[in-house]
């Protein structure tokens, strides 16, 4: 197992958890449950939900995913996007709609 990064925020974490896992590539966020517990209330890096591969074998393509998933919401977050279903305006990095919960078109790389 191989820590890919580490986050006060869990939702984040969580997030990226599952991009992976979208991928195939097992995942474990250590950590997770001591957000519940006040903890991470306390700037203590080592408490911070962990996001790791399983498999050591993964690591690199794991980080790959990441950093790819990264660039190309950073380029599309000035974008904006129009709902299909209700006309909403979105963020170009947003996948559902903020408003109906309906999928987005999907920019181009």
């Amino acid at each position: 197992m191989r820590e890919l990064f580490r986050e006060q925020d869990i939702t984040r974490v969580s997030y990226y958890k599952a991009v992976l896992e979208s991928h195939e590539i097992p995942t474990l966020i250590r950590n997770e449950y001591l957000t519940g517990a006040g903890l991470t209330e306390i700037p203590i890096p080592e408490f911070f939900p962990a996001l790791c591969v399983l498999n050591d074998d993964d690591y690199e393509n794991a980080v790959s995913i990441i950093r790819e998933h990264l660039t190309v919401n950073q380029k599309n977050a000035d974008l904006e996007i129009r709902c299909i279903s209700c006309g909403e305006a979105n963020p170009g990095n947003f996948e559902t709609c903020w408003s109906c919960g309906g999928a987005l078109p999907v920019l181009g790389n």
